[in-house]
């Protein structure tokens, strides 16, 4: 993870991040701090399009993007970070394209490949400051928490179908906290699919905007929703937020 306590903002970045320094709780201190942090989001869909665009213009000063897909015609209702230039490019190669033509000041890394055993992703995750589960699946879902958990690196997790969405973050900076795997068990039932359900294409953009916000507060040790779930109603524009307690018999996060 970041160790970096020397960084240091040149003027051009001074007047490109002028609005968010003003922010009390974020400081010249904490542009600094973003500037030296490194994320990692993977999947370059419809909630990490919105959560990369954010975190390359507020400054995060790495981002490494995870994803084997390619652009395809019907991404482009709700991926974002894509065009229709790019329809048959890897997700990744094509995401880097927009997010460098809006920062330079930042460093980006792509994969196409997510590494398929435990110790590789454990290795993957170690070098990151915070994580990004933008992904559609639950085996990507249990294996990104599963990492997180054993290298302590927090994991902002979020999903969105039809007009819902949801969010949380598990900080396992934090001692005692609940896991992905506390809220869904391997043996939930079937995924839904925004292919076989459908999606409202801003209701990926509120989720993936809520990620980026919550990897630039974790990243600050600003509050965050660790021990509590969102859930979005974009259909009635109502927003609930429960709280979320470790199951007792999670095989993560509370072995016996």
């Amino acid at each position: 993870m970041t160790t970096n306590q020397t960084t240091e903002l040149n003027d051009a970045e001074l007047s490109r991040y002028s609005r968010q320094i003003l922010l009390p709780e974020i400081d010249y201190a904490g542009q600094c701090q973003l500037k030296a942090s490194h994320a990692i989001i993977f999947g370059l869909g419809g909630l990490g399009s919105p959560a990369s665009l954010y975190l390359a213009a507020a400054g995060v000063g790495k981002l490494t993007l995870v994803d084997f897909d390619q652009v395809d015609d019907s991404n482009l209702q709700r991926q974002v970070v894509h065009t229709e230039a790019r329809i048959g490019e890897n997700k990744v190669d094509s995401a880097k394209q927009t997010l460098q033509a809006l920062n330079h000041f930042i460093e980006i890394e792509t994969l196409t490949e997510v590494p398929q055993n435990a110790e590789a992703l454990q290795k993957l995750i170690d070098e990151a400051d915070v994580v990004l589960d933008c992904t559609d699946n639950f085996d990507s879902r249990f294996a990104l928490n599963a990492a997180c958990h054993a290298t302590q690196t927090p994991l902002v997790s979020g999903a969105a179908i039809r007009w819902e969405g949801q969010l949380s973050t598990f900080d396992f900076r934090q001692a005692g906290g609940p896991c992905y795997q506390c809220l869904y068990k391997p043996s939930s039932e079937a995924e839904m699919t925004c292919s076989q359900n459908g999606v409202l294409a801003p209701v990926v953009g509120m989720v993936g905007s809520m990620q980026a916000i919550e990897a630039i507060k974790a990243l600050l040790n600003l509050p965050t929703l660790h021990g509590k779930l969102m859930l979005i109603d974009a259909y009635t524009m109502m927003i609930r937020t429960l709280n979320l307690k470790p199951d007792p018999h999670c095989p993560i996060c509370q072995p016996e």
